[in-house]
């Protein structure tokens, strides 16, 4: 794979520059536990307050064969501008004092609150980066899906139907992450990922109208996606999940992610990974191990089946688990 450019980093990696009191790094590596989608996502800063203005090249220039003699015409690329949004995630914890006092360690228990808070703000974030639609709510940002939903689109080309008919279906996607392919913002002059903001000790008013102290936490997540070029995201659709599970009449797994990655223009341009939920996970193994004992490359030092949350590789592209992918996905025609 080729060297992403600086600008191009992980949440990891973000953290790591604007959070020198090490709060957050802690937090990332919670959610890269959780939803792999957003260990691997590359993030960059946005040009705008709201998001990231990107200039999309919708077509080539002309050329020409050239005789002596005689010249050739001018031409010229045509391109548009896209705007991409972003998405505002917010919570709050409200946590009684008596409460968290109660077994000694108050510290640690707002921190086991806390996780239950980036776990869910985590789940909605990888869902939104794979469904949401501003079309149907405002608030969030374009998810992948709602950008590959029709077969006869422009980029109709880059989706592949495994030819479920139902409405069990699910999806295998195929992205590269990179500054020039599929990547995630942040809004002009904030900071990457998810922001935790202690709000120390408050008078709370219940729905009795009464009062009580208790601390007050703030998550922020403002995220956006960016698909500079389409070309870099496969979607295999269509995946019927009852006939993948019964292994009866199933989609061949295998042979539509490697018609997916023939799709990709150059696998090099960025960090290739694939995306299945649990269903596929599994199925995709089953298949995989029905065919050889070998058919599945796995990490240097691990067994034929890896590890739980570090499985596999195929034909070198790691494969992530991501279990906010639907089961239950509309055919895309």
């Amino acid at each position: 794979m080729s060297t992403l450019a600086t600008n191009a980093l992980t949440l990891a990696d973000w953290a790591k520059r604007v959070d020198p009191e090490g709060n957050i790094p802690t937090f990332v590596e919670i959610l890269a536990q959780t939803n792999e989608i957003l260990e691997d996502a590359m993030f960059v800063e946005g040009n705008l307050p709201t998001g990231h203005r990107v200039i999309v090249r919708t077509g080539l220039p002309t050329v020409y064969w050239r005789a002596l003699n005689a010249g050739v015409p001018t031409s010229k690329s045509t391109t548009a501008q896209v705007d991409e949004t972003v998405g505002m995630l917010e919570a709050y914890s409200e946590i009684d004092v008596k409460l968290a006092a109660l077994n000694g360690n108050t510290a640690a228990f707002r921190l086991s609150e806390d996780k239950a808070f980036i776990e869910a703000m985590s789940q909605e974030q990888a869902e939104t980066m794979l469904y949401g639609n501003p079309a149907t709510d405002p608030k969030k940002y374009l998810g992948l899906a709602p950008r590959y939903s029709s077969l006869s689109a422009g980029n109709g080309g880059n989706i592949i139907d495994a030819l479920g008919t139902s409405s069990v279906n699910t999806s295998i996607w195929l992205v590269v992450w990179g500054d020039n392919t599929v990547f995630g913002t942040f809004p002009k002059g904030s900071s990457a990922g998810l922001k935790q903001e202690d709000l120390g000790e408050d008078t709370i008013i219940d729905s009795a109208g009464g009062r009580f102290q208790a601390y007050r936490t703030h998550f922020t997540w403002d995220n956006g996606l960016v698909v500079k070029d389409w070309r870099y995201v496969v979607r295999i659709a269509n995946i019927d999940t009852t006939n993948l599970v019964a292994e009866s009449s199933a989609a061949d797994l295998i042979k539509l992610m490697v018609r997916a990655m023939a799709k990709i223009p150059n696998l090099g341009a960025g960090r290739a990974v694939f995306y299945m939920n649990r269903t596929v996970w599994t199925q995709l193994a089953i298949q995989g191990l029905n065919k050889s004992s070998s058919a599945v490359a796995v990490k240097e030092g691990l067994t034929q089946f890896g590890t739980p949350t570090m499985w596999a590789t195929f034909l070198g592209i790691p494969m992530r688990r991501v279990d906010r992918l639907l089961n239950t996905e509309a055919r895309v025609t």
